[in-house]
């Protein structure tokens, strides 16, 4: 990914919005992803504050999908499936972990992901209480979407500029 700023930009667009400033974030926290199916990256935000990040990868000293493999790409399990077989923690679950690491409250906060969540990750949303999921690309879980609709989690789409993923 190559984030640059074009001098066309400047002059007519010189300052992203929020929406733009915070997802380009997401896009550059998932470059550290070592998952070797879906990279994926998200913020946590609330007032304005970054409150934590997170990325998709293995817990923190074991080894990565990127040194022994992927079992899920080696079962051939479809994407939205199965995610107990999965050795990474998933990009919101780490945000949410980190948060919790250095004792920072994301209640009310906003959730921007490159993806749309999993099942398992809504769930940890909706009990931590995430009040809103700014997401980019879609993703084949439909209890996710299920268990979103029933809460009081808002979720919108992102309208992806083309900058943010080139």
């Amino acid at each position: 990914m190559h984030y640059y700023i074009e001098f066309c930009d400047l002059m007519t667009n010189p300052r992203p919005t929020q929406d733009e400033y915070i997802m380009k974030m997401a896009y550059l926290v998932r470059e550290r992803s070592t998952c070797l199916r879906r990279m994926v990256g998200a913020v946590i935000v609330k007032e304005s504050h970054i409150l934590s990040t997170g990325y998709n990868g293995a817990p923190k000293g074991l080894p990565h999908c990127l040194d022994v493999g992927c079992l899920r790409k080696d079962m051939n399990i479809p994407s939205g499936e199965r995610h107990e077989l999965c050795r990474g923690v998933h990009a919101e679950q780490n945000a949410v972990i980190q948060a919790a690491v250095f004792g920072t409250s994301i209640r009310e906060a906003t959730l921007y992901s490159t993806n749309y969540p999993c099942s398992v990750c809504a769930k940890i949303l909706v009990n931590a209480r995430i009040k809103e999921i700014v997401y980019a690309e879609g993703y084949a879980d439909k209890l996710a979407a299920e268990l979103l609709d029933q809460s009081k989690v808002k979720t919108r789409k992102f309208m992806i500029d083309t900058k943010l993923t080139d």
